[in-house]
């Protein structure tokens, strides 16, 4: 199938049935999607937390907006965002980027001071904004990857950042939760959704040319 007809195909899953589980490899394939999403000068400024322990998805179903979904999925997928840009941290990824490149370390250093320069006069709501918006890029890579394998998902913005910070540890990371995806496969008996038509609004209203 072509991307347009995978992403016809796939809605935001309503219930899932708990007795089907995504494979590993098929797990993986969903990941590296995601990692593999373009980010601001690439950075990658926030990371995937894969959730399957039962019990784990138990404790975080406090505070979620559709419990059910989040108990019943294969995997909880918890995208997290850096709570700030720090020196440290570019430097970090910049080395990565020489050592896998083969250069010679600092050979970006003029542009990783400009970047520093610019985070380093923003506050950390503004950092935290600009990193959790990174994270919906590789959101919608995973999404269409798990539609591409006819694996059923769900993105979730309504549940507790807290609850789930605290259960994950995710302050000792330097992270916050940013979003949800749930994965699975769906319960077609009562996902009430899955019987519907797919809506969008059309071409003609969606693209403005200017």
């Amino acid at each position: 199938m072509s991307l347009i007809e995978d992403l016809n195909w796939r809605h935001a899953v309503k219930a899932y049935d708990s007795t089907k589980k995504v494979s590993e490899e098929d797990l993986n394939k969903i990941l590296e999607a995601a990692r593999l999403a373009a980010t601001s000068s690439g950075l990658q400024p926030f990371r995937v937390i894969v959730v399957k322990n039962q019990e784990l998805k138990e404790k975080m179903v406090k505070g979620a907006l559709n419990p059910e979904v989040m108990r019943d999925c294969s995997h909880v997928l918890v995208f997290a965002a850096w709570e700030r840009y720090s020196n440290e941290k570019i430097d970090k990824v910049y080395d990565h980027h020489t050592d896998v490149r083969e250069l010679p370390r600092g050979r970006f250093g003029s542009y990783t001071d400009q970047i520093k320069q610019i985070y380093g006069a923003q506050t950390p709501e503004q950092h935290f904004a600009h990193t959790a918006r990174q994270s919906y890029i590789a959101l919608g890579l995973a999404m269409a990857q798990a539609a591409e394998l006819k694996i059923d998902s769900t993105p979730a913005e309504g549940f507790s950042n807290e609850v789930v910070d605290e259960i994950l540890d995710l302050k000792e990371l330097g992270l916050k939760s940013v979003t949800l995806l749930y994965l699975g496969y769906r319960d077609t008996e009562n996902d009430w959704l899955s019987t519907m038509k797919k809506v969008r609004i059309p071409m003609e209203e969606f693209i403005i040319i200017k």
